[in-house]
């Protein structure tokens, strides 16, 4: 089947799945929701390309799609990679129509105990990564006139005492991605942003016995601590991506919490400070560290190639 390479058609079109035969590339494909949403665009006749930092789990994922498909390990925040990645891509599957910014990882605990280098690494991931990525294939999403998908989270909406990386990527990255669109609309590129919420992926694994977790999620009214299928969500993300949405919520009624966005962070901090005062100090320091395997993976190929152990590294193992 040739790739076709007109686009994706704008809102409105009459074709009944747009997304056929076209190039997707999604980064943190190896597990999560990268991987559930690489899942699902192959089971909308897409060729994709799953990039991430797991080969073996990278290779196991893309060995299930039912479409032609590539995998590449890759650091997002190595440009000559993802540059040699995008070259890649538009030899063996041809140029991208749609690209999903979704590689990411976690850290959580309190700031003056969060290893400085883990800190960083979490801002070079989330917002780095997703700039690194966007700068590798707007050359192909400019031929294609495509779309450009930026995952971030209701972590976008007020910062949450204890994840002081985490939110500031993903304010960051929703800041970038808005910032983008302006820029490469008169192209012909459409800039997504996607808001996830509390999503089952290993990043909350035993989410009720992380003290961090706990606290946060604790402090939400009960409709919003409910926890969403990385499949479920996957299928929002690519109704997004058909219809060209500048905004996706997973789940839907976060698009209510826009127009509310200036009282959250006097309310979360409220909230949050209430629940964080019932919090040992030995809670507090166990939970510091990154979270979840893929978190654990990224963290320990960044620290692993001869480098010297330093003292204040964050412990390898789960946190808390």
């Amino acid at each position: 089947m040739p790739v076709r390479t007109t686009g994706i058609s704008p809102r409105g079109g009459v074709a009944e799945n747009p997304l056929q035969g076209r190039v997707a590339v999604v980064t943190g494909a190896a597990r999560g929701v990268g991987e559930a949403l690489a899942r699902r665009l192959s089971a909308l006749g897409m060729r994709v390309a799953l990039l991430g930092r797991e080969e073996a789990t990278l290779r196991e994922a893309a060995s299930s799609l039912r479409h032609p498909n590539i995998f590449v390990e890759a650091d997002v925040t190595d440009r000559a990679a993802l540059d040699a990645a995008a070259r890649r891509v538009d030899a063996e599957l041809g140029p991208a129509s749609v690209v999903v910014a979704n590689a990411g990882i976690a850290a959580g605990g309190p700031f003056a105990r969060t290893d400085a280098d883990l800190w960083k690494r979490v801002i070079d991931v989330n917002l780095v990564g997703a700039a690194n990525t966007a700068r590798a294939f707007l050359p192909q999403l400019t031929r294609t006139r495509g779309y450009f998908l930026q995952i971030a989270s209701t972590a976008a909406f007020s910062s949450a005492p204890l994840m002081s990386a985490y939110c500031a990527s993903k304010a960051g990255a929703e800041s970038f991605a808005e910032a983008l669109r302006g820029e490469v609309e008169p192209d012909g590129v459409t800039v997504g942003i996607a808001y996830l919420h509390w999503t089952g992926t290993d990043m909350i694994t035993d989410l009720d016995d992380h003290p961090v977790l706990r606290a946060l999620r604790r402090s939400q009214p009960s409709f919003a601590r409910r926890v969403h299928p990385p499949g479920e969500v996957a299928d929002r993300l690519a109704t997004g991506i058909t219809r060209r949405a500048h905004h996706v919520y997973a789940p839907p009624w976060l698009r209510w919490c826009q127009p509310l966005r200036p009282l959250f962070p006097p309310v979360v901090s409220w909230m949050a400070r209430r629940e964080l005062l019932a919090l040992g100090d030995t809670e507090l320091g166990s939970a510091t560290g990154v979270m979840g395997a893929g978190g654990r993976a990224d963290w320990d190929a960044f620290t692993s190639p001869g480098e010297p152990e330093r003292p204040n590294r964050p412990p390898r193992g789960r946190p808390g």
